[in-house]
């Protein structure tokens, strides 16, 4: 090995920092990375960017520009007792969401991810979905509908806040769904969907999957809003406000791109075109799971991709190391499942609704306004050097 590239091992040691940390400074273009010759699923790191970043480290920074930093797959910033990520795995509460997802519902996760036990709550009566054509735009306008009217969360007892965060999950499969039927969520929505069981049950394992993410932007939208007093139903908003964007759940639009670009010239040129361009490559890798993403792997055991998404995983993977991600998983199951096109996006908001509701309700009993400060760097204004 050349001594001007280094191993994971090697980088990690010498910046005392987590494989995620690592992988968050590749990913802003402080340290320059590229495939290991003798194992193409690993990657070397340039000495010269390690050396100096770890002199900076050493040397210490302004609080501000500490802060700064960590916004971008950084270190957490706000105490939460709901999921987190270690050793590879994705927990909801002390459980493996992996394992979960064999057998619970979403509405089971979410009463877990709540901190509650016992049955499950319902509602007595469910507000009928908005007379839109669009399942986003039923779902959209649902969740604003009832943050308009709802009451501040602070101050609400418990048991009210789990029975409407029950009632406002359901409202938002209800939205997508296109009616206010019976039955689990995830056989909700294969009925309007025109699906079995057999397909029910590998919705309700996505569902599950998805449920939450620790602290990611969707989430800390719906963590700030909630950390005003707003109701759950605004909370929830803000939440799918940020998920709607191309770099979080929209990230299925820029899959099938890949996957449509697969198609008409082949995997293996693909992956060589994206490498020639040091153009990304959608639905593979993960800051976060350096080892590949534990929610795709069990997505895709118990639904396979079809053959042609086979082979694009396939040559993806050999050609640069990085596995798929939760993105391709969903995106190979709406394919081979024959789901809506838009399946990726709406799975990935009502499951994600479960996770918003339970950081609003957590966030809402902290007390606490989340105020970031900015770190000014416009004109210099009067008392400024």
């Amino acid at each position: 090995m050349s001594e001007d590239w280094i191993s994971r091992e090697a980088a990690l040691a010498r910046l005392g920092v987590r494989p995620q940390t690592l992988y968050a400074y590749v990913s802003r273009g402080r340290i320059e990375a590229r495939g290991d010759p003798s194992d193409p699923r690993r990657s070397l790191y340039r000495a010269a960017d390690i050396g100096g970043l770890a002199e900076r480290r050493a040397r210490g920074r302004k609080a501000s520009a500490v802060a700064e930093g960590a916004i971008a797959w950084g270190e957490p910033v706000l105490s939460s007792a709901i999921t987190t990520i270690a050793g590879g795995r994705l927990w909801y509460r002390g459980r493996d969401a992996a394992d979960l997802a064999r057998t619970q519902t979403l509405e089971a996760v979410a009463r877990l991810l709540r901190g509650g036990h016992g049955a499950a709550l319902k509602t007595l009566t469910r507000t009928p979905p908005p007379a839109l054509a669009s399942p986003r735009a039923r779902l959209f306008a649902a969740l604003a509908a009832r943050a308009a009217e709802e009451p501040p969360a602070g101050g609400r007892a418990p048991l009210a806040l789990a029975m409407e965060g029950a009632g406002l999950l359901d409202l938002a499969a209800d939205a997508v769904a296109g009616e206010s039927g019976a039955g689990a969520i995830h056989q909700r929505l294969a009925r309007a969907w025109g699906r079995d069981e057999a397909v029910g049950d590998i919705l309700r394992a996505a569902l599950v999957l998805l449920a939450d993410h620790e602290l990611n932007a969707s989430t800390f939208a719906a963590r700030v809003a909630a950390s005003t007093g707003a109701g759950l139903s605004a909370a929830a908003l803000a939440g799918l406000c940020a998920l709607s964007g191309p770099l979080h759940g929209g990230m299925a639009a820029r899959v099938e791109n890949l996957i449509e670009e697969s198609r008409r010239i082949g995997p293996t040129a693909t992956v060589a075109g994206r490498q020639a361009r040091a153009a990304p490559t959608p639905g593979f890798g993960h800051p976060l799971y350096p080892e590949g993403d534990p929610r795709a792997a069990a997505l895709l055991a118990i639904c396979p991709p079809t053959a042609d998404l086979a082979a694009l995983r396939q040559a993806v993977e050999a050609g640069t190391g990085e596995r798929a991600n939760i993105d391709f998983a969903l995106v190979a199951m709406a394919e081979a499942l024959e789901l809506p096109s838009d399946a990726p996006f709406l799975l990935f908001a009502v499951a994600r609704t479960a996770g918003w509701i339970a950081h609003a309700v957590e966030e809402g009993a902290g007390g606490r306004l989340i105020r970031p400060r900015a770190r000014y760097v416009g004109p210099v204004v009067g008392g400024q050097d």
